[in-house]
């Protein structure tokens, strides 16, 4: 058996109460009893969130992450029991596409999605329980901005009004691309990403899928059957509203910010374009919410870890939609830190640890995404060909598609 140090008494601050966030302070709360944890956040506990609506995909290796800790909002996700990666036209002289489905794979699930609003209130429930169950070591700061954080030699201060030194810092606050202040490693990809919900008819369940076209991708992700969400393309005067056996799906339509083709039309319009370029495993789209945009770019620290201040999640890499991979990584950032601490030891060299264990995982995730979002922006005769000649190569490759299932589901192993 194994011999290991004793856990130090540390105090973590953790800044950021979204997912990335309460996740790390759950898994600190249960694999770290000896260390003090405080979570910051601008937000009131029970303030709406102005982002409750947004759509989130999730691996597998996520889900099972977040029902180990209780915090699994089952009722209001959708399994992805499929995936479907296809090339429009022009691309070669077969239909250029990449099928994977979960039970090929041997799991029930390649992941889920769901909106943010229920993942932050199930995460924030499974906080709340354990800080009422140890109020000496777990805090709560919501309705606390921070405004400053210094390292102080073996420590960070964090300035919140008053203040305070801790011995690690998580900065989980992330944000989005048009947010934030720009990292290390960053581009604008011009490329503008619209968003909303949309009705299907003759969709197969739990199918997500990608179709890239020559403006940008663009990705449905299967959504619950029914749903409280506002902007629901079910609701009332909706086009497609009388349809109850549509099914529903997020959508994620990128496109050249610069040549936008999607800003002009109204919904009718788009939901033409849409049906004549998604492919027929789609099904039709009946409906669509209106559409919110937004811009797309890579902002990347070259590293998580100065200091004793660690970055996880949007903190440390935002990333193209076109992978949906964003929200796995800071989970599986959050999972690694938590790992390298709870033995105790040298911190430093844990943090340090932490990097090296990280790097191939997010620089492969960081690279991938940003060769496909730079490729749809070059003028390149032939590019759609090579996509779909790389489609069809992975989809007749069965230890390809295996490789690239278990990547999709639990990341770099």
């Amino acid at each position: 058996m194994p011999q290991f140090d004793t856990p130090q008494a540390l105090k973590i601050a953790v800044v950021g109460a979204g997912p990335v966030g309460l996740a790390l302070a759950l898994l600190g709360a249960h694999c770290l009893p000896h260390c003090e944890l405080t979570i910051f956040d601008a937000r009131e506990l029970h303030a709406p969130n102005p982002g409750a609506t947004r759509t989130l995909a999730l691996a597998l290796g996520s889900v099972q992450l977040l029902q180990r800790l209780g915090a699994w909002p089952a009722a209001a996700a959708e399994a992805i029991t499929g995936v479907h990666v296809s090339q429009a036209p022009p691309s070669w002289g077969r239909q250029a596409e990449l099928r994977l489905t979960a039970a090929d794979q041997g799991v029930d699930s390649f992941g889920a999605v769901l909106a943010y609003g229920p993942l932050v209130q199930a995460l924030q429930q499974a906080w709340e329980i354990c800080a009422q169950a140890a109020p000496a070591r777990l805090r709560s700061r919501f309705g606390t901005p921070v405004v400053a954080l210094k390292n102080v030699g073996r420590g960070v201060e964090v300035d919140a009004g008053v203040a305070e030194v801790f011995d690690i810092v998580v900065i989980a606050e992330g944000g989005v691309f048009a947010d934030q202040a720009r990292k290390a490693v960053t581009h604008d990809y011009q490329q503008t990403a619209w968003v909303g919900t949309v009705t299907l008819d003759g969709a197969t369940a739990g199918l997500a899928i990608e179709r890239f076209t020559r403006h940008g991708p663009v990705a449905l992700l299967p959504l619950p059957a029914r749903s409280n969400w506002p902007n629901d393309p079910k609701a009332p005067n909706a086009p497609g509203a009388a349809n109850e056996c549509s099914a529903r799906a997020a959508l994620v339509w990128c496109a050249d910010s610069r040549d936008d083709p999607v800003n002009e039309l109204d919904d009718q319009q788009r939901i033409v374009v849409l049906n004549s370029i998604l492919p027929a495993a789609a099904g039709r789209i009946a409906g669509i919410s209106p559409l919110k945009k937004f811009p797309l770019g890579l902002n990347a620290e070259r590293s998580l870890v100065e200091g004793r201040q660690v970055r996880i999640g949007n903190a440390a890499q935002t990333l193209h939609p076109v992978a949906g991979q964003g929200l796995n990584l800071g989970l599986r950032d959050a999972y690694a830190l938590v790992q390298a601490l709870r033995f105790g030891g040298d911190v430093d060299a844990a943090l340090r640890r932490v990097e090296w264990q990280r790097a191939p995982d997010r620089w492969s995730m960081i690279a991938g995404t940003d060769f496909l979002a730079r490729s749809f922006t070059w003028p390149l005769p032939g590019l759609g060909l090579a996509r779909g000649l790389a489609l069809a190569a992975l989809d007749a490759a069965p230890p390809l598609k295996r490789a690239l299932a278990r990547q999709m589901m639990f990341g770099w192993r």
